[in-house]
């Protein structure tokens, strides 16, 4: 794609002609110093000027006999040039002589014709290689040299390298304490939902579908919300028996307070209870208590007041506040307040680190509810859990799994010893927090000013409508979900995920057999668990039939006018559900994420991996992105999720989803010896000073730099069964390259200091910067490719690996004839093409063939262009426009040479090896003499050929191809075969005349 229709470019090289003037190809057509009339050669060199430019070689053949008169007749057996005219021979009446030159002018048309014939083939094009210029190709390149700033060295900070600009443009929009592709992405899924819920022409085929937008017009109507006010809930408050904050209350209710807040509204003040799989038979449903979460999002902000002083005085005020808003008195609710906080700490001060939680096998206890009642006496656990799973029966020999026995222990023993009132102001605060996103402006307000100490944003600045979204997708995510599968997904997009799925479990399995610390019982059983991981793609089936939509949310009723009660049917509904679980076999089909979501997870007691459709989308996967990018991208976190099978916790399971030990002894020590070095790697790592946390996030570090190294090894797969893919243009990146690139790219993110310390003490997984680091620093293949030195950031020369061992299985794969610049490795001998060609000159100048040609559009040639057959694919006049724009209309790049944009830009990315107007530069050799190869091509031009004194050197086609365009090289090869040729007539003339000249005298004819 050229500026003023120009298209003599090669595979690498692009020029321009300067403030708008015409290059030599826009002249007129040359005129020949020779005219030639009403014969073959007028027609040829007509086609010749009609066709010089077209993708495919031109021929003259076509043309043969085209202007022998309709009336001539030619013999079979001879060829005839001339005219038969009047029935007069003409050819019969010449000399022998005129004959002989008449043969001669015959092989020189002959030999110009192979001369084209020549030229053309050597003009063809190899339409298979190259560059990747479909539409989608060049969208996603623009959009990766967008988000990476090249001025950062990729063996230094390879997450600047990858994410700079991305960074550099997309600062955290309002309402937001973090922004990532994972955020952007759902917001485009939110915008979806958003017109499919507000279209006046809603017509849902269920009616779980129809329940969806009323639920979510509920939420929307705040003027209905704003005129109840806190009424809602402060009814509900009185319901279930007061709240000293605000009213009198019930002191002798205290058991039946907990039943209400816990087992009908899911605050779950103490503790929690739900029903799931058993992890040591995982074939049957059981009873499940655990410590419950505190309000803040770590025990680490009740008991490190001295670095979260401004948080706890943000969340005191907040209670204070809501309080309040409720009826209470300002000084009583603060007294109050402030003992409830106190309460909340001690709870947190029993409540047991995640990172101490990692080895399930530990926390594991099963009891019976009896039992139960001996280890923590302060509740009445048969009651409690008769009413929270009415209307089962249960008994005290009803078995029921512990998570958490010595929280459970210690915190009866806070319940005895706590005076009644804070436990029912506590109970009901849990309640009141639970309910306040359903409440009025003023409580949204109340909770902006502690969400913007928590996490430095406002929730406010959130659109109503997106809130309201993320709402009907925690509640009826599944009917929302139905309607988004049937907007966007591609069921042929499932196929595809299925096929890389295996592919990855393929590479995994493999790098199973390299595990020298692994013994070869545990290998083979672990192949085994590889073997039987259950994959879900997309969506559950059932969502799509209506009725059995239908069925799964029979029971739970929705208003279009109260959001507050909505949310309470949904609590009670919820609770319904759970308790029909219990005496039926898990459902191994049944997912915990919603279609829309964009995230993915394994399960270890199902041994199975879920990737709804959300997350089936760019960055992550597009079918029409390069397998680079989508091993990268969707086949990272496909191996993610496998690995997860097999890392500090997954492991612990075995193929059929129980948890029991299934390793032997030797390969547990050698694991656990392995997973220290990475514990040690990431702990090393900080943010705003602040350490990671290595031992909270081993599992996700473990499953990160398994899920790359098997991703990146099944591409490679591919890529020996397919081939080598097309490069991007622009990007300047090997495939093996843009595969490491498009990995780290998904983790591109910004977040407030506050939201970053709050994902360090909370968050399973490491923050996105070293998800990237500190994978890509353990990976051999990373370091090869990019050529990072041994003692560099991202190749320190020490790797931590656990599931895979540090042997670079792609050998030469991928290297080979690439130098360090991306570049071919022969370059010596691209002169010896030159010297055959110009022998004469003796110049060793590299000059590769090219891959392919351009030429200018033109539709009556379409089929000669690349693409032309698939016209979904086939740029449009219009975006050979807008990509032309994009080029020349390029922002500032790089920092080291000032001013570079447009064309400028792409030469510095290799994309082009030189561009420059016409005729630019000093065309004079420089004094002293300089190599040929430190010439540019204008002196090399100008010197060896241009010159006077070089009027006996062979024409050097190639180079005035190269710099002149196609049309002016086919010109100059034509001027040069027909001088070549005229140098035999000019000797047989030249004799001929001297004959004559000596002969005039006594020459009849010349008496005559």
């Amino acid at each position: 794609v050229e500026p003023n229709t120009r298209t003599d470019t090669d595979r690498r090289t692009y020029r321009a002609t300067k403030d708008g003037e015409d290059g030599p190809e826009e002249r007129p057509s040359v005129a020949l110093s020779v005219q030639v009339r009403d014969s073959r050669m007028s027609v040829a060199l007509q086609d010749l000027r009609n066709t010089m430019s077209s993708y495919k070689r031109a021929t003259l053949e076509e043309e043969e006999g085209s202007d022998t008169p309709a009336e001539a007749e030619s013999s079979p057996d001879s060829v005839e040039v001339g005219f038969r005219k009047g029935g007069v021979d003409i050819l019969g009446r010449r000399t022998q002589l005129e004959v002989l030159l008449s043969v001669m002018l015959l092989a020189a048309l002959l030999a110009l014709l192979a001369c084209l014939v020549a030229l053309g083939l050597g003009f063809s094009s190899d339409s298979g290689r190259g560059l990747c210029l479909s539409e989608a190709c060049v969208t996603v390149a623009s959009q990766i040299v967008e988000a990476m700033d090249r001025s950062a060295d990729p063996c230094q900070d390879f997450h600047q390298f990858a994410c700079g600009g991305w960074m550099r443009k997309n600062p955290l929009p309002d309402g937001r304490s973090r922004w990532s592709t994972f955020n952007s992405i759902w917001e485009q899924n939110q915008a979806l939902l958003k017109h499919l819920l507000e279209n006046g022409t809603f017509n849902g085929s269920s009616e779980a579908e129809r329940k969806t937008q009323s639920y979510y017009l509920s939420c929307l109507n705040t003027q209905r919300i704003e005129d109840l006010g806190a009424q809602p809930l402060v009814d509900l408050i009185t319901k279930i028996g007061g709240w000293n904050m605000t009213g009198p209350w019930d002191k002798d209710n205290l058991m039946e307070v907990l039943k209400m807040v816990s087992g009908l509204y899911r605050a779950q003040p103490f503790f929690s209870v739900v029903v799931g799989a058993d992890p040591k038979n995982s074939n049957s449903n059981i009873i499940q208590v655990d410590q419950s979460g505190l309000f803040l999002p770590s025990r680490d902000y009740y008991l490190n007041k001295t670095a979260n002083e401004k948080v706890l005085m943000a969340y005191l005020d907040y209670m204070v506040e809501l309080g309040m808003l409720l009826g209470g008195e300002k000084t009583s609710t603060q007294l109050q307040m402030q003992q409830i906080l106190d309460f909340e700490t001690s709870l947190a001060n029993i409540t047991v680190p995640q990172d101490q939680r990692r080895d399930e096998e530990k926390i594991y206890h099963k009891v019976t509810i009896s039992e139960l009642q001996l280890l923590a006496p302060a509740v009445d656990w048969l009651d409690f859990l008769t009413f929270s799973l009415s209307p089962l029966e249960l008994n005290d020999t009803e078995p029921v799994v512990l998570y958490a026995r010595e929280y459970l222990q210690q915190v009866s023993e806070l319940i005895n010893k706590t005076d009644k009132s804070l436990l029912n102001n506590y109970m009901m605060w849990t309640l009141v927090q639970k309910s306040v996103a359903t409440l009025d402006q003023r409580f949204e307000n109340a909770q902006d000013k502690l969400l913007e100490s928590l996490y430095g944003t406002k929730k406010s600045c959130t659109p109503r409508w997106q809130t309201c979204i993320g709402n009907t997708d925690d509640t009826l995510g599944f009917a929302l979900g139905a309607l988004f599968v049937k907007a966007t997904f591609d069921k042929h997009s499932k196929e595809i995920a299925e096929e890389m799925i295996n592919e990855i479990r393929s590479a995994f399995k493999q790098a199973l057999d390299r595990l020298s610390w692994m013994d070869s019982e545990t290998r083979q059983a672990a192949k085994d668990k590889a073997d039987a991981i259950y994959d879900m793609i997309g969506f559950p089936e059932f969502i799509l039939d209506p009725k059995e939509l239908d069925d799964v949310y029979d029971g739970y009723d929705v208003s279009d006018d109260s959001f507050f009660q909505n949310m309470l049917n949904f609590y009670n509904f919820s609770t319904r559900v759970m308790a029909d679980q219990l005496r039926k076999a898990p459902n191994k089909d049944q997912w915990s994420m919603t279609p829309p979501t964009v995230n993915a997870y394994y399960m270890p007691t199902k041994n199975g991996i879920v990737f709804p459709a959300g997350i089936l989308q760019a960055p992550f996967y597009a079918h029409d992105h390069p397998k680079a990018l989508n091993f990268g991208g969707i086949g990272v976190v496909m191996g993610h999720e496998l690995t997860h099978a097999f890392d500090d916790q997954g492991r612990e399971y075995d193929k059929e989803g129980n948890l029991r030990p299934w390793w032997q002894n030797s390969s547990v020590e050698a694991f656990r010896q392995r997973t220290e070095c990475m514990v040690e790697q990431y702990s090393r790592y900080t943010v705003n000073g602040e350490h990671v946390n290595g031992k909270q996030t081993l599992g996700e570090n473990i499953a990160d730099n398994g899920g790359l190294k098997a991703a990146y090894h099944a591409y490679r797969s591919w890529i020996q069964r397919h081939g080598d893919e097309k490069t991007l243009p622009a990007v300047n990146l090997t495939n093996d390259q843009l595969f490491f690139v498009g990995f780290a790219q998904v983790w591109c993110s910004v977040r407030t200091p506050e939201s970053a310390h709050e994902g360090l003490v909370t968050d399973p997984h490491s923050p996105p910067r070293y998800r990237v680091i500190g994978t890509l620093a353990n990976s051999l293949d990373f370091s090869h490719h990019f050529s990072c030195p041994e003692g560099t950031p991202m190749n320190t020369g020490k790797r931590c690996e656990v599931c895979v061992d540090g042997v670079d299985e792609d050998g030469d794969d991928g290297a080979d004839g690439v130098d360090e610049d991306g570049g071919d490795d022969d370059d010596e001998d691209d002169g010896d093409d030159e010297d055959d060609h110009c022998s004469n000159r003796q110049l060793d100048v590299p000059n590769p063939p090219p891959d392919y040609y351009t030429c200018q559009f033109r539709t009556n040639k379409l089929e000669r262009f690349l693409g032309s057959d698939n016209q979904e694919t086939f740029f449009k006049t219009t975006q050979r426009h807008q990509v032309l724009y994009e080029i020349l209309a390029r922002t500032p790049y790089g920092s080291v040479k000032k001013g570079e944009v447009g064309i400028d830009r792409l030469v510095s990315e290799q994309v082009f090896t030189a561009a420059y107007p016409l005729h630019e530069g000093d065309f004079r050799l420089p004094d002293p003499p300089v190599p040929p190869q430190a010439l540019g091509l204008r002196q090399i031009l100008y010197g060896y050929w241009a010159k006077w004194s070089s009027w006996s050197r062979y024409q050097p086609l190639d180079h005035i191809r190269e710099y002149f365009g196609e049309k002016i090289a086919l010109y100059f090869a034509w001027l040069g075969f027909y001088t070549g040729w005229l140098l035999p007539a000019s000797l047989v003339g030249t004799f001929i005349f001297l004959v004559g000249f000596w002969l005039v005298t006594s020459d009849v004819p010349a008496k005559e």
